[in-house]
């Protein structure tokens, strides 16, 4: 069992070995072959992380350092783009995975899903089911054996975030039931019991500013972080910066700081340590028996070590390889430090190698070309043995002898194998269970994305020992702007089948248009494109026929469909037909610059929503803010919807029955500051104007409102809180649509947040109040009020999130908002 746990280990070092690394860098990973310690850092969410004391535990104490984050961020806002949900959860997957490239930690996850802002452990918990979460992180201390364990967050209210409390009491928990081989047993067939020497809080103080503990307080050591490393030429506090910056859909762009700066840790479980983190744990291979002989032969390296020409340190890492090869194979620090020479080779080597296939997806059971480039980039002689793809019946042997500097490209058809799965991100091919992932597969917790399915093996001869190296495949191109990109290879279906909007409205008994688009993943797809409807809905015509010769070609086809004579919320589906087989995957990709794009495959489905619903306002203007959906949703009900640029602001106003403002968008659009006025005159002089949420700090304006008004960072987290009508008479409880308590029926992950905090009492009326379990009610999530001629309301309910989703009594409930100023 123990050779199998070495095996699974280390399968995820299929990596980026090809990159040049600076010789200062090199030297430090030398230096790193003597340290034989590792440390696992746990808390909630992307961006909980301290970057600072990864990078220090990474770069400075050189031991192996994990990230736990519990959760993707699914529930997090989204400063970038549009994307909710497991596609916020996606993008900030992949902004956490370039954090780890800068600061040198791993990346690990749990089946957790991040539905949204709790405010007590007790309520997350009723999300997330504890025993599978808690097994998570049992898991991946049996899997990573960390010697220390560090949370973000204490197990109570101090925390803030139901999520953050909940991460440090599982941490806690998980550290006693890691080393007990009666909980969670079945692990045990993979991975050992293991206990970590200690369990420590990584204090802090609001606004993630550490502070000296007073004389008073105990249990807590000191570690200086701000130290300067001359071999990267950088400070931690800078690398951290770099790594918090990653976070760029949170907003979180970081200046680095730099001179001396303190944390502090706070002993929680296991053995005290007294003045150093890793106090009483060998760092040194004196872990390992005959391990002496290895940090001797990894001393004569560093001695010798020339900055100028790292390949004459090739023989010594090959000696130092040799003898780890004479030690106990089942050893997890033989075998991580066999990974950390192999990766050492490459950078003193400058050898880069990779697979570029010539488009960047294919079909299983299809050809695709590939192009294999290796080149060294030193004069160190070495042979490119043999080369494995997947779809490669057999190596290649080559046995070519690589020049200096020389480019060896290898040209290659391979048909792919026929049962590769589609590149779907594992956590997401099985639907949410409530708050978790459905993910059957024990052995796929904690990897932050697929292990990718295409490879190529690359067997280098150096000094008569071989080496092996596993790289994904990767699609790259050159951007004008950009320069040159890489995305990764993925197999999609033969075809895939869109709906253009996820969310289709019936306000009445009228047909409404479903436009389908097909997608041909590989060339000469034929076949037929339908829709599978709900009893009592019908569609004409009932299919259209396709014929698509060349990849990615696509075809739309327009559906009418029908509603049924009743209120009803329910689903569509299309479906493509291709020789008797049924595709019924849609196809979206997630593309911003700063990570790699990401595919995925959702059903091709949209939710269908036929209700009673009335606007009287039909010319709407919207100033968009932080990202999201809500005109898609307003042009559903019969608006004409105009995006209020730069350009549409300064022309006349009057033309718009309502102007509504998006998200956060009082936060992000300075331009916002320069027309405040004129917005107010629009409203002064007949206009209806809403203002959905936006944080009470970094406004661009002085007042958000024509009357004095403030938020703060009141919010009702349970979606099915009771709201009370305050004022069950007013015009937006009932005209154009009678508000009633079903309203509030079917919304998710929240009522809403960033509540107004101050108002003008005698202009600003609230509507409605309520409050989370425990708590006092809150009456700042909808205000109304008359300013000239016209109305201005503010309203922190979650519509962003809500009618993106078809939540009908939303929708009801909007359309009466942006018709509150009209007749």
């Amino acid at each position: 069992m123990q050779k199998r746990f070495l095996t699974l280990l280390f399968s995820c070092l299929i990596t980026s070995l090809s990159a040049q690394t600076p010789p200062g860098e090199i030297y430090q990973n030398i230096k790193k072959l003597n340290v034989l310690g590792s440390a696992l850092y746990i808390a909630a969410h992307p961006d909980d992380e301290n970057t600072l004391m990864l990078a220090y535990l990474a770069k400075d104490r050189l031991v192996r350092t994990g990230y736990m984050s519990l959760t993707r961020g699914d529930g997090g806002q989204n400063l970038i783009g549009s994307e909710q949900g497991y596609n916020i959860g996606l993008i900030r997957t992949q902004e956490l995975l370039a954090a780890r490239k800068n600061d040198g930690a791993e990346q690990f996850f749990s089946r957790a899903y991040d539905f949204g802002y709790s405010k007590t452990r007790e309520e997350t918990l009723k999300f997330w089911d504890e025993e599978k979460v808690l097994g998570d992180v049992v898991w991946m201390i049996r899997k990573f054996q960390p010697d220390v364990l560090i949370t973000r967050f204490p197990p109570d209210p101090r925390a803030g975030h139901g999520h953050h409390q909940t991460s440090a009491y599982l941490a806690e928990k998980a550290f006693t039931l890691a080393a007990d081989p009666t909980s969670y047993p079945e692990q045990l067939k993979t991975y050992p019991v293991w206990q970590a020497k200690r369990l420590v809080w990584n204090t802090y103080t609001p606004g993630f500013t550490n502070r000296k503990p007073s004389d008073t307080e105990q249990d807590f050591i000191g570690v200086e972080l701000g130290d300067y490393n001359p071999l990267l030429g950088k400070a931690y506090t800078e690398i951290a910066a770099e790594s918090r910056s990653q976070h760029k859909s949170q907003a979180f762009g970081a200046a680095p700081a730099r001179g001396q700066r303190a944390d502090y840790l706070l002993h929680t479980k296991g053995e005290r340590a007294k003045t150093n983190l890793f106090d009483g744990i060998d760092l040194t291979w004196n872990r390992v028996k005959g391990g002496a002989a290895i940090e001797k032969l990894v001393q004569k390296a560093l001695d010798g070590f020339d900055i100028s020409a790292p390949e004459k340190s090739i023989p010594q890492l090959i000696a130092i390889y040799k003898g780890l090869q004479r030690l106990d194979e089942g050893d997890k620090y033989v075998n991580q430090k066999k990974e950390e020479v192999k990766e050492l080779l490459v950078q003193c080597l400058g050898l880069w190698f990779e697979t570029n296939p010539t488009t960047y997806s294919g079909v299983a059971g299809k050809p695709v070309n590939l192009k294999m480039t290796v080149v060294k980039r030193s004069a160190y002689p070495v042979q490119l043995s043999k080369v494995f793809w997947t779809g490669m019946k057999a190596d290649s042997a080559i046995n070519l002898s690589l020049a200096n500097n020389e480019l060896v490209s290898l040209e290659r058809t391979t048909v792919l194998p026929v049962n590769l799965p589609i590149s779907q991100p594992y956590w997401i091919e099985k639907p949410l269970d409530k708050g978790m992932f459905n993910i059957p597969n024990q052995k796929d917790i904690g990897y932050p994305e697929n292990r990718s399915k295409t490879i190529s093996t690359y067997t280098f001869m150096i000094d008569g020992q071989p080496f092996t190296y596993q790289k994904a495949w990767e699609y790259k191109f050159t951007d004008p702007a950009e320069g040159e990109i890489y995305r990764p290879f993925e197999i999609r279906p033969l075809v895939t089948v869109n709906l253009a909007d996820p969310v289709i409205v019936f306000p009445d008994a009228s047909p409404r248009e479903v436009l389908v688009t097909v997608q041909a993943q590989a060339k000469a797809v034929q076949g037929k494109v339908s829709l599978t409807l709900p009893s009592g809905w019908k569609s004409t015509p009932a299919d259209y026929s396709f014929d698509l010769p060349e990849q990615y070609q696509q075809a739309s086809y327009s559906f009418q469909v029908s509603p049924t004579d009743q209120q009803q919320n329910t689903f569509l589906k299309a479906q493509a037909t291709v020789s008797g087989r049924q595709y019924d995957k849609s196809i979206r990709s997630i593309s911003y610059r700063h990570i790699p794009t990401q595919t995925l495959f959702p059903e091709a489905e949209a939710k269908l929503t036929k209700m009673d619903i009335h606007t009287t306002a039909k010319h709407i203007g919207y100033i968009a803010g932080a990202g999201d959906e809500v005109p898609s949703a307003l042009r559903q009900i019969g608006c004409q919807v105009t995006m209020l640029d730069e350009a549409e602001l300064s022309k006349d106003l009057s033309m718009y029955d309502a102007i509504v403002v998006g998200v956060r968008a009082y936060n992000t659009e300075t331009r916002l500051g320069h027309y405040q006025a004129k917005l107010m005159e629009y409203v002064k002089n007949g206009g209806t104007m809403v203002v959905q949420y936006t944080i009470p700090s970094g406004l661009k304006v002085s007042e958000l409102g024509p009357y004095p008004l403030t938020t703060g960072r009141d919010r009702i987290t349970e979606e099915d809180a009771t709201l009370h009508f305050l004022n069950p008479k007013h015009p937006v409880l009932n005209i154009p649509n009678k508000i009633t308590q079903k309203d509030f029926d079917g919304w998710i992950q929240e009522r809403g947040l960033y509540f107004a905090q101050t108002w003008d009492k005698q202009h600003y009326e609230p509507i409605l109040a309520g409050h989370d379990t425990g708590e006092g009610d809150l009456d700042g999530a909808l205000l109304y009020a008359q300013y000239g001629k016209g109305v201005y309301i503010y309203t922190g309910l979650s519509f962003f999130r809500e009618l993106p989703a078809g939540v009908s009594g939303a929708y009801r409930l909007f359309a009466n908002i942006i018709s509150a100023g009209q007749p």
